[in-house]
């Protein structure tokens, strides 16, 4: 087995909460224990900045640099190379693994790995339109950045064919490995439940892409049809005063509780009170919330929408058309199921859970496109020239113009800080590794 210094880097991370934080978290740790070397860059969170370890011994770099907008930092380029070069060269990294295409410390933190030679994977957990201007203008600066990547990693089949589209990437290039679940966290516990109502739990960023105009048009018309149905809405966001709204016209206060943020430790405890989880989001590369539902035991009822349908087989799911009478159709199928007692148990949605979707499993899967970028070699000046060059996009000669300013510096970098005066970090030899030596 080949042992790999991975460098995970995003803006997304802990204490920040959401798939993306979840899926680094997770898949570090399962890299830990295969016996590979990860660090996390990310940026400061108020207090939390410069160096911290997590759970066995997971180092992160909270570098100190400005945030602009929803927890992306502001994109500078040029000036993120001199500290992301000495953590690179401090840590040994033989591969930056960048996370989620919002992420502008990603997309700069593998800009630079290219111009010193070390080889990056991207994993993109979004799906993205291609013809209102925010799409088209992220869509350009994807293909300029995964241009020089060995390898991507897509959650679905759908976000698969939604990357290769928007950053015309060559389909052999890029892998799918969907998000796991930690089953053994996410546990049903139907004590928890009411057995006088129906509980309908819905757990998101309450914003406009995870369709709570949807949810607003849904509660008054299903309370008014079903006096024994609840609703449990953890999350906060822009749109949370739109639900408090509803909530305060139709005298809901006793029906609708908002439970505002969630910390990810306390997700179960609150999926085990609901019997049905409602997932409305209008774009989804693979949604790990209708997971860690059916994890929980809880029935699924979910719009049709990008990599969903690939994450549940029939029997675990309810879908629906992302309207208003589609969902209200499918919670009405799902609470009468409830009532017939024609519904899988908590136990056996569990249990089949556990067996579909593990971090080992994507570990291991994420393990084999580290393999296979380590044997590509890394990218010259002049390859990245000729790529660039050859890209068809209509600003080359800008692009052209940050290569090249950018290994100058980087080049600068190395009279004026040689990597022979840059301390190098212990190497720390892991049970896993110690296993595999013997």
């Amino acid at each position: 087995m080949m042992v790999h210094n991975v460098c995970m880097v995003s803006d997304f991370f802990f204490p920040n909460t959401g798939g993306v934080e979840s899926h680094i978290y997770q898949l570090s740790q399962c890299l830990l224990q295969r016996g590979h070397k990860v660090v996390i860059i990310t940026h400061a969170y108020g207090r939390r900045t410069g160096v911290r370890y997590l759970t066995n011994n997971l180092k992160v770099y909270y570098l100190p640099l400005m945030v602009a907008y929803n927890q992306c930092i502001l994109p500078t380029l040029f000036p993120t190379l001199p500290i992301i070069r000495y953590i690179l060269l401090r840590e040994g990294i033989t591969i930056v693994h960048g996370h989620s295409a919002f992420s502008a410390l990603a997309h700069e933190a593998m800009f630079h790995a290219c111009t010193m030679g070390i080889n990056t994977v991207f994993t993109d957990h979004s799906l993205f339109g291609f013809a209102d201007a925010s799409s088209i203008i992220t869509n350009k600066i994807l293909k300029f950045s995964l241009a020089d990547v060995q390898n991507v990693i897509c959650v679905s089949h759908t976000s698969k064919e939604n990357t290769v589209l928007r950053a015309a990437l060559a389909p052999h290039k890029v892998y799918v490995i969907p998000n796991a679940v930690d089953s053994a966290v996410f546990t049903p516990d139907p004590s928890q439940r009411r057995s006088d109502r129906t509980t309908v739990v819905v757990m998101s960023r309450l914003v406009y892409r995870k369709g709570i105009d949807l949810l607003a048009g849904i509660i008054p018309v299903l309370c008014a049809s079903h006096p024994d149905v609840h609703f449990l809405i953890g999350g906060d966001g822009p749109k949370r005063i739109l639900l408090e709204e509803v909530r305060e016209q139709y005298q809901l206060h006793d029906r609708v509780q908002l439970l505002g943020s969630v910390s990810h430790e306390d997700v179960r405890d609150v999926l085990v009170q609901g019997d049905i989880f409602l997932n409305t989001s209008l774009t989804e590369a693979f949604c790990i919330a209708i997971v860690e539902a059916e994890s929980c035991g809880l029935q699924v009822v979910s719009t049709r929408i990008g990599g969903v349908p690939e994450v549940l087989p029939d029997q675990l799911i309810y879908l629906a058309e992302p309207s208003v009478k589609s969902l209200l159709n499918a919670l009405k199928n799902a609470a009468e199921d409830k009532r017939r007692g024609r519904i899988i148990s908590p136990r056996e949605r569990h249990e089949r859970i556990s067996a579909m979707y593990t971090w080992q499993d994507v570990a291991r899967r994420t393990e084999t496109v580290y393999d296979a970028t380590a044997e590509l070699p890394s990218s010259t000046l002049a390859d990245r020239i000729h790529r660039y060059s050859h890209s068809g996009s209509g600003w080359v000669l800008f692009v052209l113009l940050l290569v090249i300013v950018n290994y100058l510096f980087w080049k600068l970098l190395e009279i004026l800080v040689p990597r022979k005066k840059i301390e190098l970090v212990p190497t720390q030899i892991t049970k896993s590794s110690q296993r595999e030596a013997t």
